[in-house]
């Protein structure tokens, strides 16, 4: 149990804080927050112990790369460092334009506009382009930030099942609408699977409507040149982020040029807010290079292997980098990470509402970074724990 008096005093009014925590840690669902102190490569230091971290959506192994902290700080001792207001009130630098620029061109899309996060990519895009009248079809386990969205646009929204190309068929045959988007993310961030996005888009487009594709976990993993995989499978708008395989922070949005005029003049997320740090673009710009590049390929190849081994030791097929290792009840997802920490890894549990009830899980994640002997030892210890297929 909690100790009631360690959230806060008395407040009249919000008692009911304390009783919403309570809530939350009798049924195992309480998150609390952990600092490290430092950071090297792919572990971690927290309280005075190094753990290897397979928690981290840094797939190329670029979040600690030198040449990314040295193009930030070169950036930042030439202009500064904050954006000073909305780009759209103070103007942004040439380092913002050839970010654009660039991720555009990587992704193959026409343009790009650039957000400070995905979830403000995804919440500012879906209002611009949908509203009341139309209807969005969302793939049931699209991520929260794509069901705000749906929400914020006022748009009618039909969920269809998982990857259920006829179901999506039939829904878009349905429903009567101005216009018809179809969101689907390309590699789901909590199971790590993907999705027949050829099909979809082939659905879509013949139903009269237009695809977006959130490609944040596949981009700089999948695709030629680690370009990911909406574009080419024929989608319209596809959404990227910057945090995970480029190494920085940041995400955008990919598609016509219309697009991108229409989102700096619409975009809530966009035109409210404060642009990203001159440091974080540049830094950006430095991890797009190289993720595009022979190295980048390099970097794909080697966390792909990593993640057939872990795979095979959890029964799963395919080298998709992000495996869960689904444990059952709360409580149980609770102890798998204690014990997994004990051991010396960093893999928290993943716990409704993020994933479905029944499914709380380790979400196992393998970076570039990370050596075949590390990966090696997380696999014995997963097996030690009951963990693995063989277990």
């Amino acid at each position: 149990m909690i100790e009631r008096s360690a959230y806060s005093a008395r407040v009249p009014g919000l008692d009911f804080l304390e009783d919403e925590l309570a809530a939350l840690a009798a049924v195992d669902r309480l998150r609390v927050e952990r600092a490290w102190d430092a950071r090297a490569g792919q572990s971690v230091e927290l309280g005075g112990r190094r753990l290897l971290n397979f928690a981290s959506n840094d797939y190329l192994g670029l979040a600690s790369d030198p040449r990314l902290a040295a193009a930030a700080a070169a950036a930042e001792q030439r202009d500064g460092v904050g954006a000073g207001a909305s780009r759209l009130v103070s103007g942004h630098g040439r380092v913002a334009v050839e970010l654009e620029r660039a991720l555009a061109a990587w992704v193959g899309a026409p343009a790009a506009r650039l957000f400070n996060s995905g979830y403000a990519a995804n919440t500012g895009l879906l209002p611009v382009v949908c509203g009341a009248g139309d209807v969005i079809f969302s793939d049931e386990r699209n991520h929260a930030s794509w069901i705000d969205g749906c929400r914020l646009s006022r748009a009618q929204v039909v969920v269809y099942r998982h990857g259920d190309v006829d179901e999506l068929r039939r829904a878009l045959a349905s429903t009567p609408a101005r216009r018809r988007a179809v969101v689907t993310e390309s590699v789901f961030s909590m199971d790590g699977d993907t999705v027949d996005l050829a099909a979809v888009a082939a659905v879509t487009h013949a139903a009269g409507g237009f695809l977006i594709v959130d490609d944040a976990h596949a981009l700089g993993v999948a695709g030629p040149a680690g370009a990911g995989l909406g574009w080419a499978a024929g989608a319209d708008i596809v959404v990227g982020t910057l945090g995970k395989s480029v190494g920085a922070a940041g995400a955008f949005v990919a598609g016509p040029v219309g697009l991108a005029a229409l989102l700096w003049n619409r975009a809530r997320s966009l035109v409210f807010s404060t642009g990203l740090t001159i440091g974080t673009q540049a830094a950006a710009l430095e991890g797009v290079r190289i993720a595009a590049s022979t190295e980048g390929d390099a970097r794909r190849s080697a966390v792909r292997a990593a993640a057939r081994s872990v795979r095979a030791a959890v029964g799963l097929a395919g080298d998709g980098a992000i495996i869960p290792v689904i444990v059952g009840a709360d409580g149980d997802a609770v102890g798998a990470a204690g014990a997994l920490e004990e051991r010396g890894f960093w893999i928290p549990a993943i716990r409704p509402p993020t994933v479905a009830p029944g499914t709380a899980r380790l979400r196992v994640t393998l970076s570039a970074g990370h050596t075949a002997a590390e990966v090696a030892q997380l696999v014995d210890v997963l097996d030690d724990l009951g963990l693995t297929a063989s277990a």
